[in-house]
């Protein structure tokens, strides 16, 4: 699912200076998540992540890649932690 997703998305954040980190798809509490970690060399602001939802959602519905329903989740990594993880 990853692979499937960083490629539909590649170079489309490129404006947003935005690449994709990591993507999740996970059930909890009976619901689906997708989720996708975005980063930059820039902070990622709470903007720029709801500009990248907005580009990122059309391209995924279009995908159909998941055939039940799920949440979007889009958020960016942290920065200034030990680990700068998702």
């Amino acid at each position: 699912m990853e692979s499937k997703v960083k490629e539909l998305l590649e170079g489309k954040l490129d404006d947003l200076n935005l690449v994709v980190d990591s993507v999740t798809l996970e059930k909890e509490n009976n619901q689906l998540y997708l989720r996708i970690c975005l980063d930059s060399k820039d902070i990622i602001d709470i903007d720029k992540v709801v500009a990248a939802t907005n580009i990122i959602n059309p391209i995924m519905d279009r995908a159909d890649l998941i055939d039940e329903k799920y949440i979007l989740e889009v958020y960016g990594k942290s920065k200034g932690s030990e680990s700068d993880e998702c």
